[in-house]
Formats: structure tokens, C-alpha cells, sequence
């Protein structure tokens, strides 16, 4: 174990005021993307003086934005993930196979990773077609309600994964979306066995969608990949079918392709 892992906040190396602006920055989510001051307070459990300081610093180096009452992240904040992103080779592996793939099935394909409970998705590419899924590099999504989130959960060891069931807040966001953690569990566990997840309207009422992983060399899961359409365009039947076959076989040429 090395010694920064030991007694962090014990220690002089902690810094407090930026692991508090960091839990500022993550309060904001899909489903709260603007706040007020108030309710920035209370989803980080600080005093209205702190976060109204911590936000005002965020706007002031661009990366919230503000209309006098209503507090949004801006697009800068990308800016935090994208040189840890353009680091690792598994993207530059992936794009042109993402590429070929949504070509093939003229459908959007993505790739996206864990951090925390949601699904963060870091590669993208989109169809010719008029009707395109409006996800983009550094949008995330809750893990529980997305098919990328399953795999990757899926992913996690058992230790981690009763950590995930045990914390996790399940949202409800359609009449389709499962806030079981007994069913989620079951869901997560099948996923393991078959190595694939379809996720039908839990997130969003006419988006369809089905993720298998990416593997490193030692068999561990690195990312998903995923292939998301409009429910009316794609049969659940069809998901398991024609697009399972390209998709796993996208992810198998990624996969072989990682360095070992």
C-alpha cells in the first residue's frame, strides 16, 4: 500500500477545499443539470456560504454557468476528462472500429466506462440516418438504467458489486426501469453468464439498446460497447440477433487489439 493511500485526510497532502469543490461539480447529473444554490447545498450537505463560494469559483474559471438563480456546468468541464481520456490507447483502438461498426448497422454506436454508479460514455459514432441518439463523449447515465451501466457493473467483483447494490439510489425514469436491487442484482448476475445486456426503455420511453464488454488480455472488463436506437427502428429480436453478432464481434477485434 503506498503511503499516499494511508490516512489521506489525516495527513498534510489533503486538500479539502478541492475534494469539496469536486463533490460541487458531481452534484449536477442528468437528471438535475441545473440547480439552485439551495439545492447545491443540500445534495452536498455544505452551509449555502461554502457552495455559494465553491460555485461562484466554478463560474468564474468557466466552468459553470449561472443566471442569477439557476447554477449548470458548461461544456469546459469536458475539458477535466478529455487528457486523461486522449492518454489511454483502448480509444484510439476503438474509434475506427466504432466507425465501421455503426457503418455497418447504420445505427449510433459508443463506448463508455464505470465512475461511481454511472456509465460515462468516451467514444461516439453516430449514423447517416436523419434520426440519431442524442449522446455525446462525457454524458453519463445512471449504471442501473442502461444496458453500457449492466455490463460494466457486471464487471465488478462480488465485494464491490454488494458495495454498488448496497448504496445505490434507483431511480425511477420510465414505467420500465427497475428500482429492484433484488432484480437488479439478478439482471447484473445473468449479464455475467450471457456477456451481453439489452436495455428496453428504462431510460428513456422509444430508446433501445444493447452493450457487450471490452476485455483486456487477462479477461477483465475495460469498457462496454454499445449500440442505441430508436425502439420503433430495432425489434428486441433483432438486438439479440443481427446486432449482438456485430457487436461482439466489434468488441473482440478491440479487445484483441489492446496491448498486452
Amino acid at each position: 500500500m503506498s503511503d499516499v493511500a494511508v490516512s489521506d485526510q489525516e495527513s498534510g497532502d489533503y486538500v479539502s477545499s478541492l475534494a469539496r469543490g469536486l463533490e460541487v461539480i458531481r452534484a449536477f447529473t442528468r437528471s438535475k443539470p441545473s440547480m439552485t444554490l439551495s439545492e447545491v447545498a443540500d445534495r452536498t450537505d455544505m452551509h449555502r456560504a461554502a457552495a455559494r463560494r465553491f460555485l461562484l469559483t466554478l463560474v468564474r474559471e468557466g466552468y459553470v454557468e449561472t443566471d442569477g438563480k439557476y447554477f449548470r456546468l458548461r461544456a469546459k468541464i469536458l475539458e477535466l476528462g478529455f487528457s486523461a481520456l486522449a492518454s489511454m490507447d483502448l480509444w484510439e483502438i476503438a474509434q475506427p472500429v466504432l466507425n465501421d461498426l455503426s457503418e455497418r448497422l447504420s445505427e449510433s454506436c459508443f463506448a463508455a466506462v464505470l465512475d461511481g454508479t454511472s456509465a460515462v460514455y468516451v467514444a461516439r459514432a453516430a449514423s447517416k440516418r436523419v434520426m440519431n441518439v442524442g449522446i455525446n463523449v462525457g454524458n453519463r447515465a445512471p449504471a442501473h438504467a442502461v444496458s453500457t451501466g449492466r455490463v460494466l457493473l457486471s464487471g465488478l467483483s462480488e465485494q464491490e458489486l454488494d458495495d454498488y447494490i448496497a448504496n445505490a439510489k434507483l431511480e425511477k425514469f420510465t414505467p420500465n426501469t427497475v428500482t429492484s436491487k433484488v432484480k437488479l442484482r439478478g439482471i447484473i448476475e445473468e449479464t455475467r453468464r450471457l456477456g451481453w445486456s439489452i436495455v428496453d426503455q428504462e431510460l428513456e420511453i422509444g430508446l433501445r439498446a444493447i452493450s457487450v464488454p471490452i476485455r483486456d488480455r487477462a479477461g477483465n472488463v475495460r469498457a462496454a460497447l454499445n449500440v442505441c436506437c430508436p425502439s420503433a427502428r430495432v425489434t428486441p429480436e433483432e438486438m439479440r440477433t443481427r446486432v449482438l453478432s456485430e457487436l461482439m464481434e466489434a468488441a473482440q477485434r478491440i479487445s484483441l487489439a489492446l496491448p498486452g
